[in-house]
């Protein structure tokens, strides 16, 4: 199956093997909606590792056996490969260290990591390109939400997944890509009040993200009181 969400189908014909594949193709949707919708975790059980990548990532420099290797290797249930250090950056943590073969930790900008152990400044990856085992992306894909399109936040949710999320989730140095930067969504979005169509895309992709931070408060404080347990005074996401 091949999923677009750019309107772009027909082209892929001049590969001989697109006219037997099942072509999905919705506008204005992202890969995490077509992930919710098709990759239920019982439909892709018999895979030991699922890759929920971007589109504008090369992969030059990327082995995808070799990768696999490495988070066996160093207990990555969740992983990305590290990015180029000079482009496509808004992480400290994703990129690319030139002396190891995966990293775990990494040290941000002053008062953005409130503790060592927590994202952005461990037990993260970003959603651009993620690599999940098959336990952890059954937990995963229960917290892609039905109505969200661009998966804003979930990174920083990730670590619920995996515990000890510090160890578990980590960035394959020793395997690269580079991000591209090609902005194949900022033309889905509508051009407002003289903004550009991408500027309502980010727009859009900044209030998702308060959305899903609300609601896994609001499902974290459910549970313990179901549980019988006083919640934290606060929730970081």
């Amino acid at each position: 199956m091949l999923f677009h969400y750019d309107g772009r189908t027909t082209e892929w014909d001049e590969f001989e093997w697109s006219k037997r594949a099942i072509h999905v193709s919705v506008s204005k949707q992202t890969k995490w909606w077509y992930a919710k919708r098709f990759l239920h975790p019982d439909v892709v059980a018999r895979y030991d590792y699922i890759f929920i990548w971007d589109e504008d990532l090369g992969v030059q420099h990327f082995n995808a056996e070799e990768y696999i290797k490495l988070v066996r290797k160093h207990g990555l249930e969740i992983s990305q490969p590290g990015l180029e250090p000079d482009r496509g950056l808004t992480w400290q943590m994703t990129k690319r260290r030139g002396d190891r073969e995966v990293h775990k930790v990494t040290e941000e900008r002053p008062g953005w990591c409130s503790d060592p152990h927590l994202p952005p400044c461990a037990a993260f990856v970003e959603i651009m390109a993620t690599v999940f085992s098959r336990d952890a992306w059954r937990c995963v894909w229960h917290m892609i939400q039905n109505d969200l399109i661009h998966g804003w936040g979930l990174d920083f949710a990730l670590r619920k997944c995996v515990e000890p999320a510090h160890e578990k989730i980590g960035v394959v140095d020793a395997q690269w890509i580079v991000h591209q930067g090609v902005p194949s969504l900022g033309n889905q979005g509508k051009s407002e009040n003289g903004r550009a169509p991408w500027e309502g895309v980010r727009g859009r992709c900044r209030k998702e993200w308060g959305i899903f931070q609300a609601r896994l408060a609001d499902a974290e404080k459910k549970y313990y009181l179901d549980q019988g347990i006083t919640p934290p005074n606060s929730t970081s996401v």
